[in-house]
């Protein structure tokens, strides 16, 4: 989801479309094609279930719905809140989408973030001195240094959106380690196929057309190649509206099953189903 102008930390939210636009495929797939998206959500991240948070509630937005921000799915009591305040301004990313997911017995965090079109990619971080643009600039600077990413690489404009993911991502990954708690996360972008939006937006019909302006965007910001967090940050693409339908697994019989008893009729069907 593309986020435009400026709030603490650099930007607000724009609204969804109706339709049309990432975060509206987004609902989509985690409401109406669960399975589907599951089963593809396990096999980029390898992950072995994926269990979804809610968002919050916000009566101000058109949808009622807030997202996710910062590292706000965290315990409260957690300590790395207190470092993190002193990492980004308050607020930080907002999430499209965080999961739970278990991988080889591992806990991990899911922090994912979606694209429906080419002009998504591209944002400026808004933030003012006195809304934290300086702690924006060391936290990114850290990042690079940690990603041997050259210092003069320009992570304020262009790509910003994306540059503070990543800085998200390095946090979890060494500020964190003085914790006796592990956070362990890894990012999944979302790059969806075949959007209908207007003509002023170009929507990619394929992952070529996509991996083309990601090669674009890795090149500028100096993480065209391998680095220290290559292995924790996924791309899936997917199409708006898949022809075949989803297959499915002994994996969803796990999910489905593992349901509570409210869900006991979807349970038998599945069952059935799988013959079972």
């Amino acid at each position: 989801m593309n986020e435009m102008g400026a709030g603490k930390g650099g930007t607000v939210m724009a609204e969804m479309g109706y339709g049309y636009g990432s975060e509206c495929h987004l609902l989509r797939y985690l409401g109406r094609h669960r399975t589907r998206f599951d089963q593809e959500v396990r096999k980029t991240t390898g992950a072995d279930a994926v269990t979804w948070l809610d968002h919050n509630f916000d009566a101000s937005k058109t949808w009622l719905d807030a997202e996710l921000t910062g590292l706000n799915f965290l315990d409260p009591e957690s300590p790395v809140h207190e470092i993190y305040k002193r990492f980004w301004p308050v607020q930080g990313p907002h999430w499209d989408a965080v999961a739970r997911i278990e991988r080889g017995g591992t806990h991990e965090w899911l922090l994912v973030e979606a694209k429906a079109n080419l002009q998504e990619l591209k944002s400026s971080c808004k933030a003012k001195k006195e809304g934290g643009l300086n702690q924006i600039i060391e936290a990114l600077n850290a990042a690079k240094n940690y990603l041997q990413v050259e210092k003069d690489r320009d992570w304020l404009n262009g790509y910003y959106q994306y540059c503070n993911r990543i800085a998200t991502r390095y946090f979890l990954q060494a500020q964190c380690c003085s914790f006796k708690e592990t956070i362990n996360g890894r990012l999944l972008f979302v790059y969806f196929l075949g959007d209908r939006w207007s003509a002023s937006r170009k929507c990619p019909e394929n992952e070529a057309e996509w991996q083309k302006a990601l090669r674009e965007q890795k090149e500028q910001i100096g993480l065209g190649g391998k680095h220290p967090l290559s292995d924790r940050v996924h791309e899936l693409f997917l199409e708006v509206c898949p022809t075949a339908p989803p297959v499915w697994t002994s994996s969803d019989l796990k999910t489905f099953t593992a349901r509570p008893v409210g869900d006991l009729h979807v349970r038998r069907l599945v069952r059935l189903a799988f013959g079972r």
